[in-house]
């Protein structure tokens, strides 16, 4: 059987202009997982519309594609469904918006997923191969990731991403905010669940190098997993980074096993700084966390810390951007990633704002959390969106990141401030030009070098 697999690209990375680094950074794991339940002698080609251009038309024509759509991919992703599906391709199609919305998708494929793949897969495998195919599939209520077959790597173009080591040992996520796109995809089953500690760690020993990347919702969801994996890398020499929250930061011990086994860098949902917000959206892990005291924690393991917050709650006004910013300087974080309030379908807060009416279209190429899409309560439109571009400008001028720097404690950390804010925002010229020459992989010793010579306690 030959099998075409394409993770079409986000409406925002095919700017021909500069191309951010976010979009190369990591290979297309979803569909190298799904690869790896293939047999040997089935042909499988894998491409990412994030780093590589893809002419349709030259494309051979296998007997089974498979499209992983993202909401602001839905677009492109079903041209390119139309298009094979007219050249009799069985077409196949998964993820986070075919899950939202299966409808949609099911006019431009021949089979729809919903939820998590990993038991719905093989038996779609299955039925294909015997010429009977469903046309829809819906995970179960017990999922699992034991027995799940390595990941493909052998089909990822490493060199194009900056970081070809990301890997995923758990799926979603223990809590529950109204407005992540993941609880909506785990919904009619377990929503966090973990692979075996061996079977994680066997297969970070299969990746090459120092660095990896746990892309995980939150790696750091179930302490006693958590704990086994970390003290399990403990010894490996690996250097990596993670996401968590600002719940389990605060836990004891747990961050200095993560940090003893490599972590060097955390993403962390703050969210907002309007305690308001929390209760309204269901951020609970954050209600009553003091979230410099967080910060603090990391900082004094050594661990740089990605902030990650969201503009455009029913509780903020026009001055939430500035005292954001403000308060992500003056605690000394190294990068921080600003979101518009996006409401994604069948999200809690999508269903509260179609009720309340104010969802003002559906254009999915505008669901990229740097356009409005809906009507705000504290501000309008127009202030929401020169919100968002201003904080990020504030956030990585020259004067806040030297001012982020001046409040580390050590000259080490001020330099290491200065080369991870600065590298990340600052020479975009020279992130376009090596995505360009499809060697974004060589700059990868400068991150492990960076990450490396200031990391660890205090």
């Amino acid at each position: 059987m030959r099998v075409t697999m394409i993770l079409p690209a986000l409406t925002e990375a095919t700017s021909p202009l500069f191309r951010p680094i976010k979009y190369s950074l990591f290979p297309p794991l979803g569909l190298a997982t799904l690869a790896g339940y293939l047999d040997p002698d089935d042909e499988v080609e894998l491409y990412d519309e994030h780093v590589e251009r893809l002419d349709l038309a030259a494309l051979p024509t296998p007997d089974l594609l498979v499209l992983q759509p993202y909401i602001t991919s839905a677009r492109r992703s079903y041209e390119i469904a139309d298009h094979f599906r007219a050249r009799g391709v069985h077409v196949a199609m998964g993820g986070l918006h075919v899950t939202s919305l299966p409808d949609e998708a099911a006019a431009h494929a021949d089979t729809v997923f919903t939820g998590p793949g990993e038991d719905a897969w093989p038996r779609f495998l299955k039925e294909f191969r015997d010429g009977v195919p469903a046309r829809r599939y819906d995970s179960g209520p017990q999922r699992t990731l034991a027995g799940l077959p390595p990941v493909r790597r052998d089909l990822i173009k490493r060199e194009r991403y900056l970081v070809p080591n990301s890997l995923v040992v758990s799926r979603g996520c223990p809590h529950h905010c109204d407005f992540c796109y993941k609880d909506a995809f785990f919904t009619g089953g377990k929503s966090f669940y973990t692979q075996a500690v061996d079977d994680a760690l066997a297969e970070i020993e299969r990746l090459p190098g120092r660095h990896l990347y746990f892309l995980d919702d939150h790696l750091l969801g179930n302490r006693r997993f958590a704990t086994a994996l970390f003290d399990g890398m403990a010894g490996m020499g690996r250097l990596w980074q993670a996401a968590a929250t600002v719940k389990s930061v605060l836990e004891p011990d747990l961050l200095e096993r993560a940090q003893a086994a490599g972590l060097r860098s955390l993403f962390v949902g703050f969210e907002t700084v309007n305690d308001a917000n929390l209760a309204e959206r269901r951020k609970d892990q954050n209600i009553g966390r003091d979230y410099s005291a967080a910060v603090r924690r990391l900082h004094d393991a050594g661990v740089m810390v990605n902030a990650s917050f969201v503009f455009g709650l029913d509780q903020d006004g026009p001055d939430v951007f500035d005292r954001t910013v403000e308060w992500a300087v003056e605690q000394g974080i190294e990068t921080a990633t600003f979101h518009i309030m996006t409401p994604y379908p069948s999200t809690g807060l999508w269903r509260q704002l179609a009720a309340e009416d104010r969802i003002l279209h559906q254009d999915w190429d505008l669901y990229d959390t740097r356009h409005v899409v809906f009507r705000p309560c504290g501000m309008t439109a127009r202030q929401l969106e020169d919100g968002y571009w201003r904080a990020y400008r504030d956030f990585y001028r020259w004067r806040n990141i030297w001012r982020g720097a001046a409040a580390q404690p050590g000259g080490h950390e001020r330099l290491r401030h200065l080369a991870y804010a600065g590298g990340w925002k600052k020479f975009e010229p020279a992130w376009d030009a090596l995505i360009r020459s499809r060697k974004v992989v060589r700059a990868l010793p400068v991150l492990e070098r960076t990450l490396a010579a200031f990391g660890g306690r205090r």
